[in-house]
């Protein structure tokens, strides 16, 4: 080597160094929280931006754009447009969080002449907030995002912290960027919207989050089930803004998640083998990871970083609000081979740097250890109830 010097870069994309986070009661009103900025209004200095007005382009599915609360906002829109603003409405389910639909923002975006201080805005569950913030992402190089999350799932977890994706192929969330929203708008009350399904897949993300973090919001889980299941307000306000708490914790901590952060990733790898395997959309990401949750469990029992008692407490937790906790989920329990194509899956994980698999496991609550596991040992927890 002749020589060496070092280049230093600004941070990239100034002005998403910070997202601001919103709570509102009541049934959102879409029209009026987004009612057209006048211009002249400050725009956002750190980015750059000059004192002019800013469209906003809204993406969202036709789940969302039927919900009763959200029509008036949708209709207000002739032909996909109002004034300057645009409403481009997906198909909705994880077989669309592709880099199809990724493409089908950032065109529309184009077709209509939109510009690098313009907004796209997010209106939906974690797969709208997914592909709408991995667009805004790479459209001329960084617009800015927000979030109106719909679902549990987008609340407690999708929609904060920065991660934005698409699926490629049968691989789950393998294409995407750090790029937080700038704003995120939480109305509570959407979660009375949700289907049984919907509801029990956003709170598994909840109860990781107690399990990692908060003993006390584990123990009000715990005494709060039916509270839970019938989607008391006040219950669900304090577990929603808890965990949004938490998760802001580790994120400001460690943004692109080199180490703290893969706390976060509970359940997961277990749960995202499990939706490659049984193929992406068979089963809800809240669902896969509950059952992640519970196999990572039995895997800290076995390695004896935790107790029996611990472990099985987990398991009747999950079990009591309706989650798998068999070695072999369901859906993939009738392939061939099924164990071993959860391990080859595991393997494809994004945390992985070896040939092992890395795994967030337990020793009780609020005390997490990240470790390398051999196959043997997940094969264990894939064979039996233990």
């Amino acid at each position: 080597m002749l020589s060496e010097f070092t280049i230093k870069y600004p941070a990239i994309n100034p002005g998403t160094d910070k997202m601001t986070i919103k709570f509102y009661e009541g049934q959102a009103d879409l029209a009026s929280l987004f009612k057209k900025r006048l211009n002249g209004e400050k725009m956002d200095e750190s980015r750059g931006e000059s004192l002019v007005e800013r469209r906003r382009i809204f993406v969202t599915d036709k789940t969302v754009s039927s919900l009763k609360n959200v029509l008036p906002f949708i209709n207000s829109f002739k032909n996909g447009t109002s004034g300057g603003d645009v409403l481009l409405v997906l198909e909705a389910g994880e077989k669309y969080k592709t880099m199809e639909s990724v493409l089908k923002i950032i065109k529309t975006a184009l077709d209509h002449r939109f510009v690098r201080h313009d907004v796209f805005v997010g209106i939906g569950g974690g797969v709208i907030t997914d592909v709408t913030a991995l667009a805004a992402s790479l459209f001329k190089r960084g617009a800015v995002v927000e979030f109106v999350p719909t679902t549990l799932l987008a609340m407690v977890d999708a929609a904060v912290g920065g991660k934005t994706g698409c699926d490629f192929e049968n691989y789950k969330n393998m294409i995407g960027s750090f790029y937080p929203a700038k704003t995120l708008y939480v109305f509570p009350h959407f979660v009375q919207t949700l289907s049984p399904n919907e509801f029990r897949s956003g709170f598994a993300e909840a109860l990781k989050t107690a399990l990692l973090y908060s003993p006390s919001m584990y123990e009000l889980i715990k005494k709060s089930k039916s509270d839970i299941l019938s989607r008391k307000e006040d219950v669900l306000f304090t577990i929603i803004t808890e965990c949004v708490k938490a998760k802001a914790s580790v994120v400001e901590s460690d943004f692109t998640e080199k180490n703290v952060r893969m706390q976060l990733n509970f359940g997961h790898t277990f749960g995202h083998a499990l939706e490659t395997v049984a193929g992406l959309g068979k089963v809800t990401h809240g669902d896969a990871v509950a059952w992640g949750i519970g196999r990572a469990a039995c895997l800290s029992c076995n390695l004896k970083l935790c107790t029996s008692a611990y472990k099985d407490e987990i398991l009747e937790l999950l079990s009591s609000f309706g989650w798998e906790t068999s070695a072999l989920h369901s859906s993939v329990k009738n392939l061939q081979d099924p164990a071993q194509k959860l391990i080859d899956a595991m393997k494809n994980d994004k945390k992985n740097d070896s040939s092992s698999v890395r795994l967030i496991l337990q020793r009780g609550i609020a005390d997490t250890v990240i470790t390398e596991v051999q196959d043997g040992d997940i094969l264990k927890v894939l064979s039996s109830g233990k």
